[in-house]
């Protein structure tokens, strides 16, 4: 006859209510080393989904990711005509809040190279690829849009024509991909009147100088858009993409990019590197943090619960031993009853977080090492907090019984 079930079984509604509460708190153990992971993963996915050997970015910056960098557009050309440069494409990143459909609508913007990028590397779930140069835009499912929804952004409506998964940027927001040319264009998209205000400020300051006493006709040309003035550089971009000629020597080409004075360049590597200690450090070590002082709670909460549940046995234990049971039964009753408490809360754990992490606002990554390495845990608070109630045990004197 196994003791520790008996009494289990005696004990049957405290027992479930118990390793329920365990369960719980094992849960939330669980989670936030999801929650941990999963932000590890947002930051570093977009760098390792696009897969770029080299991110050239503005001199003395850390990178689109970690704060602004503005480059000009044409060092695309420019990349693209040194030796061993397979390819180079621009790219611009930004947030944006609108509203759609009377609910506020975050995304972060992602400008893609196109025709070079076209999405291809994205992983769709429906839909397809960006196959226009204007008016098309690939979402993540966690925005809530559908395919074929018509979302205004600054002056145009764009349709979605694809929708991807688990593609979030580093603050949680869902990512958006349009070409490069609608991401500059939704990025520097102002009002009318402050178009017009601008146009007769160039204007203004135009006509306050000797060349435009001189030649009149730059008065009206200042009215331009500035697109049409060679004088106004186009729009800058965060990042260049650079893919090298496979069997290139990496070092090579980055010491001849270094020698540029305008731009810095990083490797893929030095770009998660930079994430992980910048972006997201401090966040990354709050969570482990806090994760390391919940299995702490677990480890006391676990202990006094077998404590407690020996204190009840005291004259049970007391009777045992007046009979001569031997030290090994009851040390079997108790480390019994604390690995199985261990254990059910585990499964507990397990299975109903599986059905509530998908409902999280941010990414919850638990994989089969975070699963195992909380197994070794939990085997370790359960054998940690039945010593306490062993030491109770052991300490029971057999004559408490006739007391």
């Amino acid at each position: 006859m196994n003791l520790a079930l008996k009494d289990i079984h005696h004990n049957l509604s405290r027992f479930s209510l118990t390793a329920l509460g365990i369960g719980m708190l094992l849960m939330i153990v669980m989670g936030m080393g999801g929650i941990y992971r999963g932000l590890i993963e947002e930051a570093t996915l977009l760098v390792d989904k696009i897969g770029a050997d080299l991110w050239v970015v503005q001199r003395e910056t850390r990178g689109p990711f970690a704060e602004i960098s503005r480059i000009p557009r044409n060092l695309e050309d420019r990349l693209k005509s040194m030796p061993g440069v397979a390819t180079a494409r621009a790219f611009v990143t930004y947030p944006v809040q609108r509203e759609f459909r009377d609910k506020p609508l975050r995304m972060q913007i992602q400008g893609l190279s196109w025709p070079d990028d076209n999405g291809g590397w994205l992983p769709l779930i429906s839909g397809r690829r960006i196959e226009s140069a204007h008016y098309e835009m690939i979402v993540d499912q966690i925005l809530g849009l559908r395919l074929d929804d018509k979302v205004r952004l600054g002056k145009n409506i764009y349709t979605v024509v694809g929708i991807t998964k688990n593609m979030s940027s580093i603050a949680g927001d869902g990512l958006a991909f349009f070409t490069l040319l609608d991401a500059l264009d939704i990025q520097y998209d102002y009002s009318g009147e402050a178009i017009r205000i601008e146009r007769e400020a160039r204007r203004s300051r135009v006509a306050g100088q000797d060349i435009g006493a001189t030649q009149p006709s730059l008065l009206e040309r200042a009215l331009l858009p500035s697109s049409n003035l060679a004088a106004l550089p186009a729009p800058y971009v965060s990042a260049v993409l650079v893919t090298l000629i496979p069997g290139t020597n990496l070092d090579t080409v980055i010491d001849k990019i270094s020698g540029w004075t305008d731009v810095t360049v990083f490797t893929h590597d030095q770009q998660n590197g930079l994430l992980l200690t910048g972006v997201v450090d401090r966040s990354r070590r709050q969570l482990g943090l806090f994760r390391s002082i919940l299995i702490v709670i677990s480890t006391i909460i676990m202990a006094l619960i077998i404590y407690t549940l020996t204190l009840e046995k005291v004259h049970d234990i007391a009777m045992l031993k007046l009979i001569g049971a031997r030290n090994s039964v009851i040390l079997g009753l108790i480390l019994q009853q604390a690995l199985l408490l261990g254990l059910l809360g585990y499964v507990f754990a397990f299975y109903v977080g599986k059905w509530v992490f998908p409902f999280f606002p941010r990414r919850v990554i638990v994989n089969t090492d975070d699963l195992i390495y909380l197994a070794v845990i939990v085997l370790a608070i359960s054998v940690l907090s039945a010593g306490l109630g062993i030491w109770k045990a052991l300490s029971v004197d057999p004559n408490e019984v006739v007391s």
